[in-house]
């Protein structure tokens, strides 16, 4: 399965960006994942969606960003409202159709990536 992330760019603070992470191929996981990461920082947890339905997010992004999945179109979408000039970095999807040794948090967790997508939020 390889992943495909898109939708990024620039905007102005306040405003909504929405991520997509298209999967090709059969795609059954047990989480996809959001991360980011700003330069010269490490990569860090985003939201998580699990395949049972449920949802978790940083608190940093709480509020403001769902995870949502199209099962039909094998996308999950990040939407993110109320952007923060500290929102700005390339937001990577990962997905795991397994359990692992790290948390579920952890990007060590995960081998399957997508590419990356560039978020800016000017001030």
């Amino acid at each position: 399965v390889q992943l495909q992330a898109s939708g990024g760019g620039l905007v102005q603070a306040g405003g909504s960006l929405r991520l997509s992470c298209a999967a090709s191929g059969t795609f059954v996981y047990d989480r996809v994942t959001w991360f980011r990461q700003a330069p010269g920082k490490e990569r860090e947890f985003v939201g998580i969606s699990w395949s049972r339905g449920a949802a978790y997010y940083a608190d940093s992004v709480k509020g403001r960003f769902t995870v949502s999945r199209d099962s039909v179109k094998n996308t999950i979408y990040l939407q993110m409202n109320n952007l923060k000039p500290e929102d700005t970095a390339v937001y990577y999807c990962a997905a795991a159709s397994r359990g692992s040794s790290y948390s579920d948090y952890d990007p060590q967790g995960y081998t399957n990536w997508g590419q990356g997508t560039q978020v800016t939020v000017s001030s």
